[in-house]
């Protein structure tokens, strides 16, 4: 159990002033060159962002091609079925990876060798997205742009599109669909440099103080009719939403919403998740807002109020540094975890 002493030796005034230097602190690291500082290398996933079953396959299969890698590989799954290997869909997809039938039956591969191919076993489905990405990137290999993004627009929109408009089509639906992967890839890739930080992060921060002492309440949206309280990440979404930023509605999607800083570079307004399988996002259950000095705003459970609890807890996931493009990219509606 969360300890819930801070906020009695803070005070009331203690409080708002220990929140006043965080928000300060925020915004001066916001402005800070040196706090995005980045660098280059090769794609590898982020801790957990896909489920352990499934990361070896993820990370072989996304480097088949160059128009490809892991985190991409993975984000497509993710938006298909939110790694859901039974999932189906009205339009009769199927599997992980979310083929229709005809699409199946003209690339679907035996990525596993045992003398089938399986729409609905992941060792067959996720090596057959990867292929089929390739195999795309390879029908339009020569228009001009991007190879990743004509690819994707291949996808959606199919190759001879990509090659009558010379790239990524004038198709509101295709060039949405291009933009959500390329950002939610961000969230499945392993960071390489410092994470930029959020300009939207104090503010953020301020909403969720406001909120102190106030009731937890599973589903509570803060909502009038259910007298403004909160579960864990109704909080974090009403949060952001106060900064124009909209989160999906639960905490494992959430996650998705932005890359992960590592413990020792968490910055005040970042987003700390807890999870009983430090091995898959799909698995958390809970989620606070960093306010720093190792603790966090957070609605914590039933008959628990809105307070300040710290975050290294044996349950301690990681953490998400909330981008715009980030949240956008994120499904607003709830998925199954």
């Amino acid at each position: 159990m969360r300890k819930a002493w801070l906020i009695a030796s803070l005070g009331i005034g203690g409080a708002l002033s220990f929140i006043a230097l965080l928000v300060l602190g925020t915004y001066m690291a916001a402005g800070s060159p040196a706090a995005g500082a980045g660098g280059g290398g090769s794609v590898g996933l982020a801790k957990g962002a896909v489920p352990a079953t499934y990361q070896p396959l993820v990370q072989k299969w996304g480097n088949l091609c160059k128009a490809i890698n892991p985190a991409l590989l993975a984000a497509q799954l993710y938006q298909e079925s939110g790694f859901n290997p039974r999932a189906k869909s009205p339009a009769k997809a199927e599997g992980i990876a979310q083929f229709i039938p005809g699409t199946w039956a003209a690339h679907g591969l035996d990525g596993d060798g045992d003398g089938d191919r399986d729409v609905w076993d992941p060792e067959d489905a996720i090596p057959s997205a990867a292929s089929y990405d390739c195999k795309l990137a390879g029908y339009v290999k020569d228009a001009p742009g991007d190879p990743t993004k004509n690819m994707l627009a291949a996808y959606n929109a199919g190759a001879y599109a990509v090659i009558k408009y010379g790239g990524v089509p004038p198709y509101r639906e295709t060039q949405n669909y291009v933009q959500t992967i390329t950002n939610l890839a961000k969230s499945f890739a392993k960071p390489v440099g410092r994470v930029q930080p959020s300009q939207q992060a104090a503010a953020a921060i301020y909403y969720a103080q406001k909120k102190l002492g106030t009731p937890y309440l599973w589903g509570g949206n803060g909502t009038p009719e259910q007298g403004g309280r909160f579960d864990c990440s109704g909080l974090t979404l009403a949060a952001y939403r106060s900064v124009d930023i909209t989160l999906p509605r639960v905490a494992n999607d959430q996650y998705n919403a932005g890359p992960h800083p590592k413990r020792d570079e968490l910055l005040p307004g970042d987003l700390v998740f807890f999870s009983d399988d430090l091995t898959n996002s799909r698995a958390i259950r809970h989620v606070g807002i960093y306010v720093g000095g190792g603790y966090m705003i957070n609605a914590p459970r039933a008959g628990a109020v809105i307070r300040f609890d710290p975050i290294d807890t044996p349950d301690y996931f990681g953490a998400t540094r909330v981008t715009e493009d980030g949240a956008k990219a994120a499904p607003v509606k709830p998925t199954e975890v």
